[in-house]
C-alpha cells in the first residue's frame, strides 16, 4: 500500500503507511475493520493512523465510506517525499546516468577533507559529546562569518544552533514555531519537505505560485522570469499566518530572489508580524553576476528571520549532514527546546571539520583562492554544458540563476507522445521521467512534485535535472543524449 494522507476540515492530517495492522484483519471486509481505526479518522481526532495489510485503494475506500460522504474530507494527498524516494530508487535499479538526486559526484575541497581527517585523528575527545547546541569552535566561526554578512553582532550561544543538516534545522523550526491551525505561506515551486513538515506540526500550508513572464519566440526561459505577484502574495496573509518560507536560491527552479522581491516579502512579514524561515543552503552557488541577498540583512528582518544554512552544500559534502539556524534568541530558544528533546546533539567530528573549513574560507573570503569563489565558477561550466546538451533532443531548459538544479520544459514531448504508460491520474512529467529512466538511461525528477496538489496539473510539463556533476558524468549524459538524438532522426 502506498502511503496516503487525509486532510479534514478540522483537526490534524493523517498519514496512512504500511506499518501496523493485526495480522488477522481483512481490510477488504468493512465488518472486520477496527472501530479504533474509524475513530482515528474522525475529524478532530489527534490519533495518527498506520495500516499494514490493506488493498492498494484502501485509503480512498475508507475515506469515501467514513468521511467523504459527510463532506469532512477535503482531499487525499500522497506525501511528496515518498515520490522523490521512488524516483531515486528507480534510478538505482536501471543502468542510468543519475541527474535526479541533488548531490555532487566529485570530492570536497582538499582543505575540507584534511579537516575531517584531522578531526578523526588529532584529539580523541572529539569522539565524545560536545555542547548540545553546537561545537563551540563551530558556533563561534559561524557567528563571526555570518555576522559580517548579515550586519549583526551574533552571539554564538544565543543566535546559532547546529543541526543535523539544513533538513534538521527546517524540521526543528517547524516543530518549534508552528502550532495547530497556524498558516504557513509557501512559495511554489518549493523544496518538497516544506508541506509535510508544516502538516506534521499541525499547520496549514498556504501556497503562492511564482508567475512565468512570457519570453520571445526561440529564447530560452530564465528563472528570473518567474516572479511573485505582489497582490496575490499580499492576499495570502491573514490573522492566522505564523510564518513564510523563503528559499533563495530556489530548489527546483534555480531562481535567486531580487532585492525588490525580498523587500516585498519583508514588508509583508513586518506588516503582519510573521516569521520568515529563509532556506539559503545554495547561497554560494549563484551565477551570471547575480547576487544572493539574505533577507535577514534587510532593515527590521533580523528579529523575525531564521536563516538556515548547510555545510554539505557549502563544501560539496552532503553526507556530512551539518547544518545550522541563525536568528534572534526569542526564536532560537524554542528551536533549542525541540533540539534538546529530539536529537540532542550532532556528531562532534563533523562539526570540527566544518569549523576548520569555515576558518579557511574566512581567511580567503572574496579572493580567487576562496572555495566559495571557485565552486560557482566550476559549476557554471557544468550548467552551461547541460543546457546545451539537453537542447539537442528537444528539451528546453530554464536557465537557473543559482542552486544545483535546472528545470526543463518537456511540452514538445507532451504534445507528440501524450499517452505514456502510467496511471491515468499520474502527472505527465512523472510518467515521462519513468519512461526516460527505462528507455533513455537518464534519471531526473518530475517538477510537479514541487507543487501543491491543486497546481500540479498546471506544471506537469517540466522535469528537474541536477548539473552539479563531474565531467565524466556529463560526458556519460552526452552519450545517452546522442543515442536519443539519433533515434529522433527520420
Amino acid at each position: 500500500m502506498r502511503a496516503m494522507g487525509v486532510r479534514t476540515k478540522k483537526g490534524p492530517r493523517f498519514l496512512l503507511t504500511p506499518e501496523w495492522w493485526p495480522e488477522d484483519r481483512d481490510l477488504r471486509d468493512p465488518t472486520k475493520r477496527s472501530s479504533g481505526l474509524c475513530r482515528a479518522l474522525e475529524p478532530g481526532s489527534p490519533v495518527p493512523v498506520t495500516v499494514k495489510h490493506a488493498p492498494p485503494d484502501f485509503a480512498s475506500q475508507l475515506c469515501s465510506q467514513q468521511l467523504r460522504d459527510s463532506g469532512q474530507v477535503t482531499s487525499l494527498f500522497e506525501p511528496q517525499q515518498f515520490q522523490r524516494v521512488e524516483f531515486s530508487r528507480m534510478a538505482s535499479e536501471y543502468d542510468v546516468v543519475n541527474l535526479g538526486q541533488g548531490f555532487p559526484d566529485f570530492p570536497p575541497p582538499d582543505f575540507a577533507v584534511q579537516a575531517f581527517q584531522l578531526a578523526l585523528s588529532s584529539d580523541f575527545m572529539l569522539n565524545q559529546y560536545t555542547k548540545a547546541f553546537g561545537y563551540p569552535p563551530l558556533t563561534e566561526i559561524l557567528a563571526s562569518f555570518f555576522g559580517k554578512l548579515l550586519g549583526q553582532e551574533i552571539d554564538p550561544l544565543k543566535n546559532v544552533l547546529v543541526t543535523v543538516g539544513a533538513y534538521g534545522a527546517l524540521f526543528t523550526a517547524f516543530q518549534a514555531l508552528v502550532d495547530e491551525g497556524d498558516e504557513v505561506i509557501i512559495i511554489e515551486p518549493f523544496f518538497d519537505c516544506y508541506e509535510p513538515m508544516t502538516l506534521m506540526a499541525g499547520g496549514r500550508p498556504v501556497f503562492v505560485t511564482l508567475k512565468l513572464s512570457p519570453t520571445q519566440d526561440g529564447e530560452l526561459d530564465s528563472a528570473s522570469n518567474w516572479q511573485l505577484d505582489p497582490t496575490e502574495l499580499a492576499s495570502k496573509f491573514t490573522s492566522r499566518t505564523k510564518a513564510l518560507v523563503l528559499n533563495t536560491p530556489n530548489n527546483p527552479l534555480g531562481k535567486v530572489f531580487s532585492e525588490a522581491e525580498l523587500e516585498l516579502v519583508a514588508s509583508l512579514c513586518q506588516q503582519h508580524d510573521v516569521i520568515c524561515i529563509s532556506d539559503e543552503v545554495y547561497q554560494w552557488l549563484v551565477y551570471d553576476g547575480h547576487q544572493h541577498i539574505s533577507i535577514a540583512s534587510l532593515p527590521g528582518m533580523w528579529e523575525r528571520t531564521l536563516t538556515i544554512g548547510s555545510a554539505g552544500k557549502s563544501f560539496s559534502a552532503t553526507g556530512w549532514k551539518v547544518g545550522w539556524a541563525l536568528g534572534p534568541d526569542r526564536l532560537l530558544k524554542h528551536l533549542r527546546t525541540v533540539h534538546q528533546n529530539t536529537i540532542y546533539h550532532c556528531p562532534t567530528q563533523g562539526q570540527a571539520a566544518v569549523a576548520q573549513s569555515f576558518q579557511h574560507e574566512q581567511a580567503h573570503f572574496g579572493q580567487a583562492s576562496s572555495y566559495f569563489v571557485q565552486l560557482p565558477e566550476a559549476v557554471l561550466r557544468s550548467r552551461d554544458h547541460m543546457v546545451r546538451s539537453l537542447q539537442s533532443v528537444g528539451l528546453r531548459p530554464v536557465i537557473p540563476q543559482g542552486s544545483y538544479f535546472l528545470i526543463a520544459d518537456i511540452s514538445d514531448f507532451k504534445s507528440k507522445m501524450p499517452d505514456l504508460p502510467g496511471d491515468a491520474e499520474e502527472p505527465y512529467d512523472s510518467r515521462f521521467v519513468k519512461w526516460m529512466i527505462r528507455n533513455k538511461g537518464l534519471a531526473a525528477i518530475p517538477a510537479s512534485i514541487f507543487y501543491s496538489m491543486p497546481h500540479r496539473k498546471h506544471f506537469d510539463h517540466y522535469v528537474r535535472f541536477c548539473f552539479v556533476k563531474d565531467e565524466s558524468t556529463l560526458q556519460a549524459m552526452d552519450e545517452k543524449l546522442q543515442r536519443w538524438k539519433t533515434e529522433l532522426r527520420p
